[in-house]
């Protein structure tokens, strides 16, 4: 499970009901083995890599952690792009290194996970780019958000949009504009895993954005791609139905990290089991109709 982390500059607008230090707080917790990802992980007999492309904070002697920071935060999209063109690259490309390492270590399934606060808006924003949709069809609470903090979101995106109107032209640029760079580390491992053949399992409405950027950059990579979890994000359901996705489990999960992602890990590793180990009709002689 490769959890990317990476701040929000948008965070400024109100946008999230948890301050922007929660998110290196989280990634200590991660490396701790405290979070909800290390122990679904850990049942999954999976191993767990977290990845900062763009936390504000570094952390010093952070033990585990893959330095690959490329930014100490976007910027607030709100009023301008969130980071450049060649930024956003950058992070796809640390997302396609990480996948083409584990698989020339023999890994031959990788779960998405994440951390950054404030990172629901980025992803309605691409949402709504990307798909598209209307800005209030795929924007919800986030972290928690009250009714008016949510209308406030819209506002946010929408605002977002407009300033950065003529900056939406293809995936790469819409990334950009109104994106992030956890969201840009989770495309490139799509990517990736898909040219190397891998299973890729995505976790929630975050990791989805990533993987979205990912099919419309190359469409054939959504072949690759096992949906772990249906989010509780009323955005993830519309994805769903205009991708005709259909997602592994329904369990209201909103935690992130790559939570649900671990969970489905373990399910489709039954499945190839059941396809791979258990006995047919044939094997025990049990003839049609008998």
């Amino acid at each position: 499970v490769y959890v990317f982390a990476g701040d929000h500059g948008v965070v400024a607008e109100g946008v999230s009901a948890y301050p922007q230090e929660v998110t290196a707080l989280m990634v200590k917790n991660f490396l701790a083995g405290g979070a909800g990802i290390n122990v679904l992980s850990r049942r999954a007999c999976a191993d767990v890599y977290i990845v900062d492309v763009g936390m504000k904070e570094r952390l010093e002697n952070a033990h585990g952690l893959i330095d690959k920071n490329i930014k100490r935060s976007t910027e607030n999209m709100a009023k301008g792009p969130a980071m450049t063109v060649d930024e956003a690259q950058q992070a796809i490309n640390t997302g396609v290194e990480i996948a083409l390492s584990a698989s020339n270590n023999g890994v031959n399934m990788i779960a998405t996970g994440e951390m950054g606060i404030g990172n629901t808006t980025p992803s309605s924003a691409l949402y709504s780019v990307l798909l598209p949709a209307d800005i209030a069809e795929v924007t919800d609470k986030g972290t928690g958000l009250e009714d008016e903090g949510v209308r406030l979101k819209i506002k946010v995106i929408q605002k977002a949009l407009d300033i950065n109107r003529g900056l939406l032209d293809d995936p790469v640029s819409t990334l950009a504009a109104v994106g992030g760079l956890e969201i840009a580390g989770i495309c490139g491992l799509c990517l990736g895993a898909a040219s190397r053949r891998m299973v890729v399992v995505v976790d929630g409405f975050i990791s989805s954005a990533g993987a979205l950027l990912a099919m419309r950059i190359c469409p054939a990579v959504k072949d690759y791609l096992f949906f772990s979890h249906k989010s509780s994000e009323k955005g993830h359901m519309i994805l769903c139905e205009k991708e005709g996705i259909r997602p592994i489990l329904d369990l209201d999960l909103r935690l992130g990290e790559g939570t649900g992602a671990a969970c489905a890990m373990q399910i489709i590793e039954d499945a190839v089991s059941i396809c791979t180990d258990m006995a047919t009709f044939d094997d025990v002689g049990i003839k049609a109709g008998a």
